[in-house]
């Protein structure tokens, strides 16, 4: 009874979101919002840890939302006050710009936000973009490392993707025409779900996260993208300006996760969560502790 409950309330937060703003939050109290991923969690909890032990904020979790639109949508709407996000989604999903490199990419990302009131901080450190992972011995056995090699035996294989990446413009869409992808078929399905189908043969490959956790139990061949296609997608905090401006003592302590997280760091707290059934709570601390950001 408790879960179908807890079930509810996150369907009516979910729907009331383009009509609450800022209710939803008390006075000096911080609502940090994510996605329904493990890495975003993992990331909303770092800078909520962080933001706790640094100041007299009280930190409201709003956990596993939905895809970056939804999340995207409570920041502009003013149910949520902080997330994070990723340089090349900003860019090209919520603003429809081209990207370029990383920095040029980082550059646009704040002058973009800050149209529309979000600070947009330098990132955490780590690029964590889309690829291709294939089951390592078919890979071995076709001679496959590159999206340009995949492309040529494409049409023998299911791809399994998050359905996002099926939709996005920087997605699946471009993704085809740029390497004259002809996919067998392709099944949507929520990212925790992606690395037990194609265990279970049920998909031959699957759209993964360069810093997904799974990577490190499951024998696939992480595929290049030799065009670079994709462009970067650095992960960093973002934050209402009217936040910032009200708690200016926020800008010290986000300033201090800049350059922080690697892409081997990310992965492996990812893979705590994922593999060993670690606590995001638990795995966060361990971050910010081993950092030397907060006292053991």
């Amino acid at each position: 009874m408790k879960r179908i409950k807890l079930l509810f309330l996150s369907f009516v937060f979910l729907a009331a979101l383009p009509l609450s703003g800022c209710i939803l939050t008390s006075d000096d109290s911080l609502s940090i919002g994510s996605r329904n991923n493990t890495e975003s969690i993992i990331l909303s909890s770092v800078m909520g840890q962080l933001i706790d032990d640094q100041t007299d904020l009280n930190i409201i979790y709003r956990e596993n939302l939905g895809g970056s639109n939804v999340v995207w949508n409570a920041m502009m709407n003013g149910s949520i006050q902080l997330i994070p996000d990723y340089t090349g989604t900003i860019v090209i999903t919520y603003y429809g710009e081209t990207p370029g490199t990383a920095d040029e990419t980082l550059a646009k990302t704040k002058e973009l936000v800050a149209e529309d009131g979000i600070v947009a901080f330098n990132t955490f450190g780590f690029n964590n973009t889309y690829t291709l992972a294939l089951d390592e011995g078919e890979a071995e056995r076709l001679d496959i490392n590159t999206f340009s090699d995949f492309a040529e035996h494409s049409n023998q294989y299911t791809l399994g993707a998050v359905f996002e990446f099926i939709d996005r413009p920087d997605g699946l869409p471009g993704f085809e025409e740029e390497y004259n992808l002809a996919f067998d078929d392709v099944k949507g399905m929520d990212h925790g779900m992606m690395y037990r189908a194609i265990d279970a043969g049920e998909v031959d490959v699957i759209n993964s996260y360069t810093t997904d956790g799974q990577l490190q139990i499951y024998d696939l061949r992480v595929l290049e993208d030799d065009k670079s296609y994709f462009p970067p997608y650095h992960a960093l905090p973002l934050l209402l300006k009217e936040t910032l401006d009200q708690y200016p003592e926020l800008e010290g302590v986000l300033q201090q996760l800049e350059g922080k997280i690697d892409e081997e760091t990310m992965q492996a707290m990812n893979a705590k969560v994922d593999n060993e059934g670690m606590m995001v709570e638990v795995v966060a601390k361990e971050f910010l502790e081993e950092a030397g950001l907060i006292e053991q």
